[in-house]
């Protein structure tokens, strides 16, 4: 996948940055021990000696060798189980002077065997997730502003709205409690305003405080930016937005059948959800229209996904917006 040069540089100054910390911190350690355990800086130092011995000998290259190779390696070995050993003795964990690397796979390098290391991708991920979502203009949502007093009486098909609503409201702060790249997709099903985009968006505060890359917006805006990628329209033609809403590890997509039916939208909506599904990743997604409108605007293939993969919340009441203008008229 391609990034634009703002987010690799911020995600190579992330890596370096890590690396910095670990290290920095390790030789904080070093000096605590050696001033508690002075063998442990006398090892040492003779270290540093069989370092510089080895460095010379690797430059002559002359006559034994490998005999002294071997004598001066064992030396070092020697050296550091004896550290290994003063630490358990003295109640530290013998690996106390290594660097705690927050990639144990490259460490802090950003690159393995040649290639970008999975926490290099990662922050790629995160950083052009972050960028999306700033450029989204979404409102700041959270559960604790999510009001069930707005619910009241019953749906048209008599399902009790209060009830419903206190049962959705429990499911989804307890998905994201207990969000794992692992978990279930959704499907928030209800005709319009009555709080499917403020859930969603309390998810994904809610995932994001975990540390999660949670990606959300309105299809139809990221339907328009793929688009132009697509097309070469872009104004930054190194982002690939759809690659970026595939690898994040929560999609969340609002108001599904906002958009206009085309077949080009059609088969980035498929690609999406499929993709994500042979993933294993989850992702919700909103709308406005029933099941029979649904089925009408949108082929077998995105219809059987949606309907047999995700689970499906229904959302029920009447419009917030208008009850909050009518309670304000009277």
């Amino acid at each position: 996948m391609s990034f634009d040069k703002y987010i690799y540089e911020k995600a190579e100054n992330e890596v370096k940055q890590n690396r910095f910390r670990a290290e920095r911190e390790a030789e904080e350690r070093a000096l605590d021990a050696e001033r508690k355990i002075p063998e442990i800086k006398e090892i040492s130092n003779e270290l540093s000696r069989t370092s510089i011995e080895l460095s010379k000998l690797i430059l002559k290259n002359k006559g034994d060798f490998k005999e002294n190779f071997e004598k001066i390696k064992n030396r070092n070995i020697q050296g550091q189980e004896m550290i290994r050993s003063l630490l358990t003795r003295n109640g530290y964990p013998a690996d106390y002077l290594e660097p705690r690397y927050s990639c144990v796979k490259c460490c802090d390098k950003g690159f393995y065997e040649g290639q970008r290391c999975s926490c290099f991708e990662r922050l790629l991920t995160r950083f052009a997730v972050e960028k999306l979502n700033s450029e989204a203009n979404m409102p700041d949502c959270d559960f604790e502003h999510f009001s069930l007093s707005y619910y009241e009486g019953r749906s048209d098909s008599g399902v009790d709205c209060f009830k419903r609503m206190s049962e959705n409201l429990e499911f989804c702060r307890k998905y994201a409690e207990r969000f794992s790249t692992n978990s279930s997709s959704l499907f928030l099903l209800g005709k319009t305003g009555i709080g499917k985009t403020h859930i969603s968006l309390s998810i994904a505060k809610e995932v994001i405080k975990r540390g999660f890359t949670v990606a959300y917006g309105s299809l139809l805006n990221y339907l328009r930016i793929i688009e132009k990628e697509h097309f070469g329209r872009s104004e930054n033609p190194e982002t690939d937005t759809l690659q970026i809403l595939i690898g994040a590890d929560l999609l969340i997509l609002d108001d599904l059948g906002s958009e206009f039916r085309t077949s080009f939208y059609e088969s980035v909506i498929y690609n999406i959800v499929n993709s994500r599904i042979n993933l294993g990743l989850p992702t919700i997604i909103s709308s406005n229209l029933s099941v029979p409108e649904l089925q009408k605007n949108y082929n077998d293939r995105i219809i059987s996904r949606l309907f047999s993969v995700y689970h499906i919340i229904p959302f029920v009441g009447e419009d917030i917006r208008q009850i909050k203008r009518l309670n304000e008229e009277f």
